[in-house]
């Protein structure tokens, strides 16, 4: 039996996890770019935390991706694989910070209908601010994605633990969201605008989840991996692994 097939079903389900949870928290939260969207969000308190949580689940399989490829990856280049580890990690934290802004908007949105005329325009200026804390979150997070995404598929390449057409299928789809993050900082938009540069790595993403699913990870490929870092250890005076 193929020793990696419990981690290459592990990372498919949880691609299509993230997959899923990101398009049911777009589609659950209420509309943030009318002019009146706070109360939108007081007319929603039920789709709000919802698609909060649904972030949330979001957000951790971020991190589950790249911590199901780790002990694959490790035997072909450790400090990469556990880079990718480290990005997904501070990916899912700026998620964890877009969920806060967005439930810090609904508790303003709360107490817009109680409070006195004097304090509504502060109350939206805040929830102005919350709303550009999430958006700047959200950039850094698919940032840190970006990275630590391409160190894996470098990785992934690098082994033939998967066809290398779908290695450099997901680097070039990596580098065009980079462009993408890019674009949005520089131009102060939101990185989810850029459809055309985020395509490609969400339908590279399906493939790469399919074949995860259906055919693993290349088994030669993986002894490889595993016999080549043996014999290093094996090989290096004690002097150097010290």
């Amino acid at each position: 039996m193929n020793p990696t097939r419990g981690n290459s079903i592990a990372a498919g389900v949880l691609f299509i996890l993230g997959t899923t949870t990101a398009l049911a928290a777009a589609a659950l939260l209420p509309a943030l770019t009318a002019r009146a969207y706070l109360m939108g969000v007081a007319g929603h308190p039920s789709q709000m935390a919802a698609a909060a949580l649904v972030y949330l689940i979001s957000a951790g399989t971020s991190v589950g991706i790249a911590i199901a490829l780790y002990p694959v990856l490790k035997a072909v280049g450790p400090a990469l694989a556990l880079g990718s580890v480290v990005f997904r990690t501070i990916e899912a934290v700026m998620y964890t910070v877009v969920v806060v802004s967005l439930l810090s908007i609904w508790t303003l949105s709360q107490q817009l209908a109680t409070a006195p005329a004097a304090d509504l325009a502060p109350i939206h200026v805040l929830a102005d601010s919350l709303l550009s804390v999430r958006d700047h979150a959200n950039l850094a997070a698919v940032f840190a994605y970006g990275t630590g995404a391409l160190m894996y598929y470098t990785l992934l390449y690098r082994s033939r633990l998967v066809p290398r057409w779908l290695s450099m299928w997901g680097m070039a789809g990596v580098l065009l969201i980079l462009v993408a993050c890019v674009l949005a900082l520089y131009r102060n938009n939101a990185v989810t605008g850029y459809t055309l540069l985020i395509l490609p790595i969400a339908v590279q993403e399906i493939a790469l989840t399919l074949w995860l699913l259906i055919r693993g990870f290349n088994p030669s490929a993986s002894s490889a991996s595993s016999i080549k870092t043996a014999t290093f250890r094996d090989t290096t005076p004690a002097a150097e692994l010290s």
